[in-house]
């Protein structure tokens, strides 16, 4: 998959979300733990969505590139988000987002708390 790919993928997530009220607070923000796609406020709680965008007909899905190392990273550079944001203490969640190509535009699957910040 291209950069060019993958930045159309999260903006099609990046709209699935405030379609649905969520306010975007940051794109591909950039830790030294790694980065986080988007990061995103709704009903006091703090959502790190890794969004994991797939053409042609992959072997495996795309929210199995987000194994257990991938998840400690994530957990990592979320802590360092939260401690340098005003939200420092609402609740959490780790969304993956799942964007393939579609017959006409994009098909968006999100896997609502797909793991656990205390892991």
């Amino acid at each position: 998959m291209n950069r060019e790919t993958g930045q159309k993928g999260e903006a099609v997530a990046a709209q699935y979300y405030r379609q649905r009220g969520y306010l975007l607070l940051n794109h591909n923000y950039r830790t030294r733990m790694g980065e986080l796609d988007l990061v995103l406020y709704k009903d006091g709680t703090v959502v790190f969505a890794e969004v994991k965008t797939r053409t042609g007909h992959p072997l495996t899905t795309p929210a199995d590139a987000v194994g257990p190392q991938k998840q400690r990273r994530l957990i990592l550079a979320a802590q360092i988000y939260l401690q340098n944001s005003p939200y420092f203490d609402a609740p959490a969640r780790f969304d993956v987002v799942e964007v393939t190509p579609a017959e006409r535009g994009w098909q968006v699957h999100c896997i609502f708390d797909a793991f656990q910040m205390g892991m």
